[in-house]
């Protein structure tokens, strides 16, 4: 799996870092980043927090290359 965060569509609600906090975290302006080293989306509660992010910014990339949101 490969996780990333659409910096545009990131609101900062931290859904995502309080959900999977070994994955995503807040940057200094409070909006959500993947934790570097991470992007693999290897990690606790990864698709939950995916489905927490109120507006759908996460993108989590499937090995069969299928795209979720």
């Amino acid at each position: 799996m490969r996780v990333s965060i659409d910096a545009d569509v990131c609101i900062g609600a931290g859904q995502c870092a309080l959900t999977s906090p070994d994955v995503f975290t807040q940057d200094d302006d409070g909006f959500g980043t993947v934790v570097p080293g991470r992007e693999d989306g290897t990690g606790t509660l990864v698709r939950e927090a995916v489905r927490a992010c109120p507006v759908q910014a996460i993108t989590l990339q499937e090995a069969t290359g299928r795209a979720s949101t």
